[in-house]
């Protein structure tokens, strides 16, 4: 009975969050598969024909699960982040403390939403990406492996989630929400290897970008998808669960310290 009075609070919560970004489908899925086309048009087909892999694989092959990754990333943070924004400025925030969930539940359940969010729009730029490429090819992108590709998804998705709830409790103003996007997120994904393998950099830049979490999770869905990547799998492996458990209780710790006050 208690396990089921915990879990119907829980399922209410992320229910709430699944709904809330559906009622958007157009920022929800209109706008990445536009983002996703421009992207593949202008890097992947234009510019992508003058580009050389030494890898044997064409650059517009090498560029879509980049930005399958980007999109997932960048969807569930957004998510997660902007339902605590709204929720502050809202004044609904205060509701998370009296409600009958643990701080853990509230993490994964508006993780979990942002993964959501993360995952379709993923799939959106999946689909796209697959288009691209036989309008390009006369063939489909097959993917090597669907359990790497889908496990580094999820873990990345549900990372970038948590980060995004603990950037939005500890954000005061629009302002903080901004210069945290602006200023590490953008360019700790532009510098993950989306758009360049760590063959094309000096040795120095290949040393100072595997100090960049995102490139082992980007790498980490490369492989999936072509069965290559910059750096090895297990290293991919390694470093996205130790990113998600520093996201999980860096979550934790900002629910607990974080700013209630309504904006």
């Amino acid at each position: 009975m208690k396990t089921n009075i915990q879990f119907i609070p829980f399922a209410m919560l992320l229910n709430r969050e699944i709904q809330r970004f559906m009622k958007v489908l157009a920022q929800t899925i209109l706008t990445p598969m536009m983002t996703s086309t421009l992207y593949l048009l202008i890097f992947g087909v234009s510019l992508g024909a003058s580009i050389q892999m030494s890898s044997g694989i064409s650059f517009l092959e090498f560029l879509i699960p980049g930005l399958i990754m980007m999109g997932c990333l960048n969807n569930s943070f957004q998510n997660s982040s902007s339902s605590i924004v709204s929720a502050k400025f809202g004044g609904d925030l205060e509701d998370y403390r009296v409600s009958p969930l643990s701080n853990s539940q509230i993490v994964w359940a508006l993780s979990l939403g942002g993964l959501a969010r993360g995952l379709i729009v993923g799939g959106i730029t999946f689909l796209v990406g697959e288009v691209f490429f036989y309008s390009t090819t006369g063939a489909w992108l097959n993917v090597h492996s669907w359990p790497i590709f889908v496990f580094f998804l999820a873990i990345g998705g549900l990372s970038f989630a948590k980060f995004g709830m603990s950037v939005a409790f500890w954000a005061k103003t629009f302002d903080q929400m901004s210069i945290v996007g602006n200023f590490l997120l953008l360019p700790l994904i532009y510098l993950g290897g989306v758009f360049f393998s760590l063959e094309k950099l000096s040795p120095f830049w290949q040393s100072v970008s595997k100090f960049n979490p995102l490139l082992y999770l980007i790498n980490g869905v490369r492989y999936g998808v072509l069965g290559q990547a910059d750096v090895s799998l297990s290293s991919c492996i390694l470093v996205s669960g130790v990113a998600l458990v520093f996201f999980h209780f860096l979550a934790l710790r900002s629910l607990n310290r974080g700013s209630f006050v309504r904006w």
